[in-house]
């Protein structure tokens, strides 16, 4: 099951899945902004599934990377929106379908930054420290039902990150990468995969990744 708000990439996406691994995908087209939308999805969802194993919350974004008294505060809104708020409609609406489970697990997507705040990185950083937080009250408050939630906070990685924090500016995005080796993508699903197929009675609770040139959210080693 695939979420965005860009339905025709998710369409690509669901032809080059079924083509390769040969497996049904299913695609939810919507805003995890948006409160209503989010909750109409899951329950559009619950028609056609009983339950549904991991939920990987990976939406999240950084948008600016100001001083605070120089940041916009429609950016500081967007990202609370989506990494806090996001993140709670999706988990909420999908409980009942983790419940319906035998192994309900629950993937957090933070970051280095919600570990250490770099300059200039306040409410983002303040978005991610959130995550940390409910994660720890999720894995309490949902201990009963058995369900397993784990926090999995990567470094940098060469993603769409950096292009959309500077708003499409491509010569910043890859300034960002430039002079050291960062993590892909790959490394990071990797990452959960391997915290998903753990035997049922362990659960890696937090987890932080990073390339070999980094060493928290603010420290990387640039030799170029």
């Amino acid at each position: 099951i695939i979420t965005g708000r860009r339905a025709e990439r998710l369409k690509e996406v669901k032809k080059e899945i079924e083509s390769t691994y040969s497996c049904k995908v299913i695609t939810l087209s919507f805003d995890i902004q948006n409160k209503t939308a989010t909750f109409e999805a899951i329950e559009k969802l619950q028609q056609q599934k009983d339950c549904i194993d991991v939920l990987i919350n990976n939406a999240g974004l950084a948008l600016g990377k100001a001083a605070f008294d120089q940041a916009d505060i429609e950016d500081w809104d967007t990202m609370i929106q989506t990494n806090v708020n996001g993140l709670l409609y999706i988990s909420k609406a999908a409980l009942p379908l983790l419940k319906g489970s035998e192994a309900p697990h629950i993937i957090n997507i933070g970051s280095t930054a919600g570990k250490e705040v770099y300059e200039n990185g306040n409410i983002y950083c303040a978005t991610k420290f959130a995550v940390d937080a409910i994660t720890k009250a999720m894995r309490m408050d949902l201990l009963k039902h058995r369900i397993k939630v784990t926090a999995v906070n990567p470094g940098a990685a060469e993603t769409e990150f950096s292009l959309v924090r500077f708003k499409g500016d491509g010569q910043k995005a890859d300034e960002s990468y430039s002079g050291y080796v960062p993590l892909t993508a790959g490394d990071i699903a990797n990452t959960i995969y391997y915290c998903t197929t753990l035997p049922r009675e362990v659960c890696i609770n937090d987890l932080t990744i990073t390339s070999l040139s980094q060493a928290n959210s603010y420290y990387i080693n640039k030799s170029k």
